[in-house]
């Protein structure tokens, strides 16, 4: 026998099994995937949905996934899965936006429209933790942004490469599910109303996010057609406003005053009241008033597309249409004012840098943060207390002797989230440079406790909306006379947490005050309510159909 033949076989050499802690680890790991994976996929874009319910529910998404994984080879397996895994952490950005805009705005994130928005979230970060605390949050969100883009992509190569090893098991599971979300789906089954068993929420936005980025493309041409259509866009001037010539006319935006200020709220009996008292006084001081409802083009927030809505007679929903408008040489309300004799004011405290739309609406004089000389202390958002603007706009304009008549857009800012602290009233000749108001932020309702509680956040609203309401009835019983015009409105509703539902209306009061009879003659058959406060049957106007209903009114 040779030396090979006895020569043993060798033994098979055993598979070291990973260590425990290992096998906890990667079973953790997976197990962390898992629940990443399914939260990005049936986790609500709102809030007001955020229940256990709304993540019972079984995603087809993750299905097909599990289908992907069984049916491809291992590199085009996970390069598949890298690139939905991804695609699944852009939706779940996607949807954090849309959390985040229900809350502000009461509508979903616009991909095509809406990115304009970030630097005024970032400002409003600014204002309140400082420009040290804006970087960080900016680049705390960045890297959050990128951490979610990259854990998803990892989770979805790691959960697909595991489903085809276990080949079997993963393929029988999932058949067993998807015969399961048939059903659910055939039957309409629901965890609960409104959040069905057969869940394919990702799917759904990604379908309808791309037909809204689809149509919105489109609405470029077809907002430059509808501005071209101007019923007085070659009205002679010396035939438009011929009621009102001599008159100074305040048109004044108070901001975030809706509906839910005046009307089926806790906030209500207390605005309605400074309503009802301020026409009982300004009735005294010879003045009569006229109120009803416009709808305006937003809610929550973006302020510039009603402004913009109410001044153009178009309807101005988003920054597209809002930059086509722009462009355009529309006749606004200034403008129209502005041709017929009158100096043309636009009355900006939020403003600290340049505004190049004051080209737009025909405004000869932009007064702004920087130029009105107030050295007194911010409150929250507001750079300046209303009663501190309307005191410079009365010196800087309507003081001046001989001045020819005046008419302006006043924006007051007092009544701007977060709604504390607030500024007092003060006597009208010790409002100086505003450093009166020094010690009034430490004194008055501070953030913490205005957002301690639903209830506590109403209140602080209300009193802004009071504050604004009575910086305007102060403001006519001292200053305001024969030729005084005022219309004062909302620019929109407040955001969710005052409103209490994202299906509230975007309706908001506007009233037009004046002592000249004439004037509220003319406008007898909009069939609005008399004195400040709107009757809740009041009429309801879109406030596009505001220009054009006041150029009649007022013009041969």
């Amino acid at each position: 026998m040779s030396l090979l033949t006895r020569i043993p076989p060798a033994e098979p050499v055993a598979q070291d099994e990973p260590p425990k802690h290992r096998r906890i680890a990667s079973l953790v790991l997976t197990a962390l995937a898992c629940l990443l994976v399914l939260f990005a996929l049936i986790v609500p874009d709102q809030l007001s949905r955020f229940t256990v319910w709304a993540f019972l529910r079984l995603p087809v998404e993750a299905l097909l996934g599990v289908g992907l994984a069984l049916l491809l080879p291992p590199r085009a397996r996970r390069i598949v899965a890298a690139v939905l895994g991804t695609g699944l952490g852009l939706v779940l950005i996607v949807k954090v936006l849309d959390m985040g805009f229900f809350v502000a705005f009461d509508r979903p994130f616009n991909l095509v429209f809406d990115w304009g928005f970030l630097p005024s979230a970032v400002g409003l970060v600014e204002d309140s933790a400082g420009k040290v605390g804006a970087v960080a949050a900016v680049v705390g969100v960045c890297l959050l942004a990128v951490a979610v883009l990259v854990l998803l992509a990892l989770a979805a190569v790691r959960l697909t490469r595991i489903a085809a090893v276990r080949r079997k098991t993963a393929g029988r599971t999932a058949a067993v599910l998807a015969l399961v979300w048939i059903v659910c789906a055939v039957f309409g089954l629901q965890v609960e109303t409104g959040e069905p068993i057969a869940a394919r929420t990702a799917a759904s936005l990604v379908y309808h996010d791309g037909r809204q980025v689809a149509s919105d493309l489109k609405d470029h041409t077809e907002f430059a057609r509808e501005l071209s259509a101007d019923a007085y866009r070659n009205t002679p001037p010396d035939q438009l406003l011929t009621a009102l010539r001599g008159k100074n006319v305040l048109l004044t935006f108070i901001e975030s005053y809706g509906r839910v200020a005046v009307q089926d709220s806790d906030i209500a009996p207390g605005v309605d009241a400074v309503l009802d008292d301020g026409t009982k006084a300004l009735r005294a001081a010879g003045f009569d008033a006229r109120s009803g409802f416009l709808t305006s083009s937003t809610t929550g927030g973006g302020s510039f597309l009603a402004h913009s809505t109410l001044e153009s007679g178009t309807w101005v929903d988003n920054r597209q249409r809002y930059d086509t408008l722009v462009g355009s040489d529309r006749l606004t309300l200034a403008k129209a004012f502005g041709n017929g004799g009158w100096r043309t004011v636009a009355d900006e405290p939020a403003n600290g840098s340049d505004w190049p739309e004051a080209k737009l609406y025909g405004y000869k004089q932009v007064y702004d943060s920087r130029n009105v000389g107030y050295r007194g202390p911010r409150f929250s958002y507001a750079t300046m207390p209303d009663q501190f603007t309307m005191k410079r706009f009365q010196d800087n304009e309507l003081a001046r002797p001989g001045h020819q008549p005046v008419m302006s857009e006043i924006v007051l800012v007092s009544s701007h989230w977060p709604w504390a602290p607030l500024p007092r009233m003060v006597g009208w000749d010790q409002v100086g440079d505003g450093s009166v108001y020094d010690p009034m932020p430490a004194q008055g309702r501070q953030l913490p406790e205005a957002w301690s509680s639903p209830a506590n956040t109403r209140a602080a609203y209300g009193d802004s909306i009071k504050y604004s309401l009575n910086t305007l009835i102060s403001y006519l019983r001292t200053y305001g006379d024969d030729n005084t015009v005022l219309v004062f409105l909302g620019d929109h509703q407040p955001n969710t947490s005052v409103t209490g539902s994202d299906k509230a209306s975007r309706d908001v009061p506007i009233t037009v005050v004046a002592k000249d009879p004439a004037v509220l003659n003319r406008i007898s058959g909009w069939g609005w309510t008399p004195g400040l406060r709107p009757d809740p049957h009041a009429p309801v106007w879109p406030m596009s159909a505001f220009r054009d209903r006041f150029l009649a009114a007022f013009s041969h």
